[in-house]
């Protein structure tokens, strides 16, 4: 298993696509990220609404790396509180989880 996974890192950092891996991995995560913060202030974002819980603050920049390479994400900050998604705090699950995802779809492309 482990020269599969070497072999597609290598395939991935040889190809052109991997920036645009990259960028789809980065999307994905920064709407992710958008859900669980709308979920935690009772709004999204720009959005009034009286059952809001508390308001955003900003942003604070973290790269997360990844086998594509190091993803930009913005993660929000809150006012009150704090919001840190769940997916980076257990870097090596979350680095499982998309080596499997993209091994299951590199072995079913014909």
């Amino acid at each position: 298993m482990t020269d599969a996974m070497m072999h597609l890192r290598s395939l991935v950092e040889k190809t052109p696509d991997a920036d645009i891996l990259r960028d789809m991995i980065a999307f994905a995560a920064e709407r992710l990220m958008e859900m669980e913060v709308g979920a935690l202030t009772g709004a999204g974002h720009g959005e009034r609404s009286p059952t809001r819980l508390v308001q955003r603050n900003g942003y604070r920049d973290r790269d997360w790396q990844t086998r594509a390479g190091a993803a930009e994400l913005r993660i929000a900050k809150l006012r009150k509180g704090s919001y840190f998604p769940g997916f980076l705090e257990p870097r090596r699950m979350a680095e499982r989880a998309l080596t499997a995802v993209i091994q299951e779809a590199y072995i079913q492309i014909p």
